[in-house]
């Protein structure tokens, strides 16, 4: 039952879920694991140890758990796509700590077409909605993959305009907060599905897991990374719309907005994203100008952009060089307020995989939170 690339063995597989289904591990830890010990099967072998010298006791997740998980994903008709399968999205890869895994069910080709995302409000106008489904379908149309939440309104709107015209050559990825065999909300189960059979369905929650909100910023991320761009049709101010435009400018993707009237608080967002560097657009024209001459990093001016090497492919791993290195003594360098995991390093003198394998020994134990930009605090 070897739901993932031929080039994995089902025993990989296995061992690669049980390690991101342990408690405690989250995509940081399982990279600095899999770059220390080279493989999931190592990891799993040295977790117990791990957790041990921090306190807390470490046990394997159930192996009908996971065979439990794959057989779900069989029944949904969906697969797995691991971070170093030749399919993963480059652009997504780029990230600072891509999906480890996700689920997908559809056409995985769209994942090598040039793709736009296309996010709003979910109470949105009928006006934005109509604008969000020209916008869909005169993308598609261009060859580009739109990539949208599902969501209520402008997510659905996009969606529905891209569906249309995929005929002419592009297509559209919905990207979903629960798991693959979930619906939500549940009146989408129809688009849902028409997007898994004819476009792309992408989770990275295991399947049979309910949509919760610390679920939807997880999403977002994704919906932000597998695009060069990011248009917000319209958007109230700290909106989950205006995140993923956050977590694009992060990640040095251009963004976008359509500017609407101040006397519309749905129209606040876009506004006040225009106001801090967002390219206001008013047309597909115009969205895909900017698209096709964009060489980053974006202009919204939020933070410095975050890149990883691209050109590098896949990311691989082998065992470190100190990977005989102990846990780094900092705990009592840590505090309540977020640290650079660079200063860490600095002000410890310890090497960085001491510091990583100190960090994940505090992860384990339930004393560690990770925040974004790489910093860490206590619990």
């Amino acid at each position: 039952m070897n739901l993932a690339a031929p080039a994995l063995s089902e025993a990989e597989v296995f061992a690669r879920l049980s390690v991101l289904r342990s408690a405690g591990i989250g995509p940081v830890s399982y990279y600095h694991l899999m770059r220390r010990f080279g493989g999931a099967a190592k990891v799993l072998e040295a977790l117990p140890d791990i957790a041990g010298r921090s306190g807390a006791l470490y046990r394997h997740v159930p192996r009908e758990r996971i065979v439990a998980e794959m057989e779900r994903l069989q029944a949904a008709g969906g697969h797995y796509l691991f971070h170093d399968d030749p399919a993963y999205p480059r652009l997504l890869a780029a990230l600072e700590t891509p999906p480890p895994v996700l689920t997908y069910r559809g056409d995985l080709s769209l994942l090598g077409q040039g793709a736009v995302a296309l996010v709003g409000a979910r109470n949105a106008s009928a006006g934005a909605c109509r604008l969000a489904r020209d916008y869909g379908a005169s993308l598609a149309a261009r060859g580009y993959a739109v990539v949208s939440g599902l969501a209520r309104g402008i997510d659905a709107a996009a969606h529905r305009g891209a569906l249309a015209a995929m005929d002419k050559g592009g297509g559209t990825i919905g990207v979903i907060a629960s798991g693959i065999d979930v619906t939500y909300p549940p009146d989408h189960a129809e688009l849902q599905e028409d997007i898994a059979v004819r476009g792309l369905l992408l989770a990275e929650m295991p399947p049979g897991t309910e949509p919760l909100a610390r679920h939807f910023p997880f999403r977002n991320r994704i919906i932000a990374g597998l695009a060069a761009g990011t248009v917000v049709v319209e958007a109230a101010p700290r909106s989950g719309s205006l995140i993923t435009a956050r977590l694009a400018a992060e990640a040095g993707r251009e963004v976008m907005a359509v500017p609407g009237s101040p006397l519309d608080s749905r129209s606040r967002g876009c506004n006040e994203l225009i106001r801090d560097g967002a390219i206001l657009v008013q047309s597909a024209d115009d969205i895909a100008e900017l698209l096709e001459r964009f060489d980053g990093p974006s202009r919204l001016k939020l933070r410095e952009p975050i890149w990883t090497a691209m050109d590098e492919g896949p990311v691989q791993f082998a065992p470190q060089g100190d990977a005989e290195d102990g846990p780094a003594d900092i705990a009592h360098l840590l505090g309540m307020a977020p640290v650079a995991t660079d200063e860490l390093i600095r002000q410890s003198g310890a090497s960085a995989g001491a510091v990583q394998m100190a960090l994940i020994e505090l992860e384990l134990a339930g004393r560690l939170v990770r925040h974004a930009g790489g910093r860490v605090s206590l619990a």
